[in-house]
């Protein structure tokens, strides 16, 4: 049977002996690769330097020549009772980032002080970290002591020091343990030379940790990573990806997607380039097809139907820990990502500040760097996450200011947001942006502008896409010219100026079904390049053109309509193509040449454009 396996982190102040404890914990348990301890002593004696532990884990040159831990590193090695993961994270202020990220999946931590230093900044703040993370089991390993003489006072001052200040955050330590990384004290084999001490040693204390519940023993939640589409010899699947977080996943599964609550069955599971398993588990890279083709965006989140299901909204309370250069401020906007979902927020309020080295509190309308803020978040679209105490993975996120990871935290409640629930939205007489009404149908619209000469193909492609589409949930209208020009544009013949207005009306018509959450299929010839210029700007960003490409001498031998035989016998006037201009589009977003493409090609690659251009769009 396998070993049960414990993630465990070391933290603390630069420079009190973080990897010095830890390798030397390698080096005597014999966890170390045959010859790597003589490698390391022998390269430190080529370069005229003193052979340090730390080295073992160090492994970058960069952290070698500066003497501190940069980024989290990771070693594995196991006892006769279970296997570990330890985290080795950074210790200077600098690199406080790096550590969260080493602690964020932690079962229990190693607080390492410096005897000769006692408590400093750092030490208590990443204990506070520690606490706001959720890791409960915490031994603090008092190092160094072979620079102390040893003395008992020393440790059992640093031990109520630091015990005070742990009891104040609500974090219970399993042990205080005096060793010394560089001299093997207590490490492994208990030390002589301090016959006053009778707790365990370090490596009894990480066999006395206790495990967390099982991940897949937790409700499933599979964060979607994205949806690949495959068309080679004729496969048709749809296969959604992600990593399981917790949980199990079986095909056959009912589940849902959050936060757009879109259900479905598990038809297969899905593995590259291997045997297909009975099930995918807590930490597996996962793919499934569904027996209905929903559209499913990156950022939702699986679950199992009937299981305890995550939270869903745009408006968060949540702790936050603030790293960034500039303050974090009401007055900008950040991306804030939660497992593989990622959107734009603000941040509303802020309830507290707590200073995270003294505890001291302060009310203040911005958050400083290196301080942690009790506040809430408004986010631009609602997603789906677990609250602190749940899934770790969904109910953690990371706040980015531009393009550097500035801060992160825990999710601690889900707030009612009138402006999202439609079911309690507040009276008002100002209209909806289409932001709002986004962010409360979990829709965007999009205008996808199909032009091209008659019998081109246009609406043969928007018909089949726009049954691909709904069958994959996206609500979706196909706006035909020959629908407008029976009713709404009834009124208007064959002229430019005619049919310039027509394609201003239809325009119009198809940006209030994209207002309203709607991917609008609009086909019309629209053969001059300066309506469908309008036609763009009565929509903004959410405008899609599509030329569709075919020559004439192909559209005359194809003419569905027999409309081009009417004209070649003079029964209709200033038809496009022969007897008035068609302006080809300069730079279409899409170009379906149907003389070379077949049908199925063209509505594959425009299903695949639109699908890219849903994901891309936030809200």
């Amino acid at each position: 049977m396998d070993k049960e396996l414990l993630s465990v982190v070391t933290v603390g102040h630069v420079d009190h002996g973080k990897s010095t404890v830890i390798g030397r914990m390698l080096a005597d348990a014999g966890a170390l690769p045959e010859g790597k301890l003589e490698a390391v002593r022998e390269n430190c004696r080529r370069n005229s330097k003193p052979f340090e532990y730390a080295f073992l884990l160090d492994a970058l040159k960069n952290e070698q020549a500066q003497g501190i831990t940069i980024d989290a590193a990771r070693c594995f090695f196991g006892t006769q009772k279970r296997n570990y993961i330890i985290i080795d994270a950074p210790g200077h202020i600098e690199f406080l980032k790096n550590m969260v990220t080493g602690a964020s999946r932690a079962e229990a931590a190693l607080m390492v002080i410096d005897a000769s230093r006692g408590v400093e900044e750092n030490t208590r703040r990443h204990g506070y970290f520690l606490s706001m993370l959720g890791v409960s089991q915490v031994s603090v390993l008092i190092n160094k002591m072979d620079s102390v003489g040893r003395k008992r006072a020393v440790f059992e001052s640093v031990k109520a020091e630091f015990g005070a200040f742990l009891e104040k955050i609500g974090v219970l330590p399993l042990s205080f343990i005096p060793v010394s990384g560089m001299e093997g004290d207590n490490i492994v084999n208990r030390s002589p030379l301090m016959p006053w001490y009778e707790g365990p040693t370090l490596i009894e204390q990480l066999d006395g940790f206790a495990c967390a519940a099982a991940p897949e023993n937790l409700p499933l939640r599979l964060p979607v990573q994205g949806v690949y589409k495959f068309t080679a010899r004729g496969d048709t699947r749809r296969i959604v990806a992600g990593t399981v977080e917790s949980g199990r996943l079986r095909a056959g599964d009912r589940i849902v997607f959050y936060p757009s609550g879109k259900k479905t069955v598990v038809k297969t599971l899905e593995e590259f380039s291997a045997p297909v398993p009975a099930s995918f588990g807590p930490g597996k890279a996962a793919g499934f097809t569904m027996s209905e083709e929903l559209f499913v965006r990156r950022g939702e989140i699986a679950c199992l139907e009937g299981e305890s299901p995550p939270s869903a909204g745009v408006k968060l309370r949540a702790n936050v820990f603030w790293l960034g250069r500039e303050s974090f401020s009401p007055e900008k906007k950040y991306l804030l990502k939660c497992a593989a979902a990622k959107t734009e927020m603000r941040l509303e309020s802020i309830s507290k500040i707590i200073n995270a080295s003294s505890l001291d509190f302060c009310e203040r309308r911005v958050c400083e760097r290196n301080e942690v803020a009790e506040c809430v978040l408004k986010l631009e679209r609602p997603i789906a996450f677990d609250l602190a105490g749940g899934v770790e993975a969904t109910s953690r996120f990371v706040i980015v200011d531009g393009y550097e990871i500035a801060g992160g935290g825990v999710i601690t409640q889900l707030l009612p947001d009138f402006d999202y629930n439609l079911r309690n939205i507040r009276w008002s007489s100002d209209a909806l942006t289409a932001s709002e009404r986004a962010a409360m149908t979990g829709r965007r619209g999009l205008v996808v502008w199909l032009t091209g000469l008659s019998g081109s193909g246009k609406t043969t492609i928007a018909q089949e896409t726009e049954r691909r589409l709904l069958s994959q949930g996206v609500f979706t209208y196909l706006l035909d010219g020959d629908k407008l020009r029976c009713g709404l544009n009834s009124d208007l013949g064959f002229s430019a100026e005619d049919r310039r207005e027509n394609v201003l009306r239809a325009a119009q018509t198809a940006a209030l079904f994209c207002d309203a959450g709607a991917v609008v299929l609009t086909t019309l010839i629209s053969p001059f390049a300066e309506s469908r210029e309008l036609a763009r700007r009565a929509s903004g960003e959410s405008f899609l053109e599509v030329y569709v490409k075919a020559s004439l001498e192909s559209c005359i031998s194809r003419d569905p309509k027999g409309l081009y035989k009417k004209a070649l016998a003079g029964e209709i006037e200033s038809f496009t193509g022969l007897s008035s201009p068609y302006e080809p589009p300069e730079s279409p977003e899409l170009t379906l040449d149907t003389d070379t493409l077949s049908e199925e090609s063209c509505v594959d690659a425009l299903l695949n454009c639109i699908l890219a251009r849903l994901e891309d769009m936030s809200f």
